[in-house]
């Protein structure tokens, strides 16, 4: 949900629409996401969770003087990586190439949107969730477009 460097900021579970902005937290030794307008409270996101991102998303190289990574991609899943080492980063996008990143080596400053939780953290009908997936389809197809 937060990676475990994150436990000691003040944080809140993502909502769909939500406009993020990656983000290093002051006495973290991690990178994740905040909402645009509070930049000290980490926003939450569970597996399954679907951004976009504004641009195409970049990555800090492994050593600093090298060139930022672009992915090429805008479009990500959020998914935890690494979950039986206690002590290594967990969050991380899945791009749909199959790719993945770890959340902590996103580049500064990038904004993405909440399209949609995963099923697990909604409490609807079958009706309802339907018609989530249907307006989530057509906010992805207006994004790509």
């Amino acid at each position: 949900m937060c990676d475990y460097s994150l436990h000691n900021v003040a944080s809140r579970p993502a909502k769909v629409g939500d406009k993020l902005v990656s983000t290093k937290f002051p006495n973290a030794i991690t990178r994740g996401f905040s909402a645009q307008g509070e930049p000290h409270v980490a926003v939450c996101l569970l597996p399954g969770t679907e951004l976009a991102f504004e641009r195409e998303v970049e990555c800090d190289p492994v050593f600093r003087f090298l060139p930022r990574k672009n992915s090429g991609e805008k479009l990500a899943r959020f998914r935890q990586v690494n979950v039986g080492q206690a002590h290594a980063h967990h969050d991380a996008l899945e791009f749909p190439s199959g790719h993945t990143i770890l959340v902590t080596d996103l580049c500064e400053g990038q904004a993405a949107t909440v399209l949609q939780l995963p099923l697990a953290a909604h409490d609807v009908s079958k009706d309802d969730t339907a018609e989530d997936a249907s307006q989530a389809q057509e906010r992805l197809q207006t994004m790509i477009l």
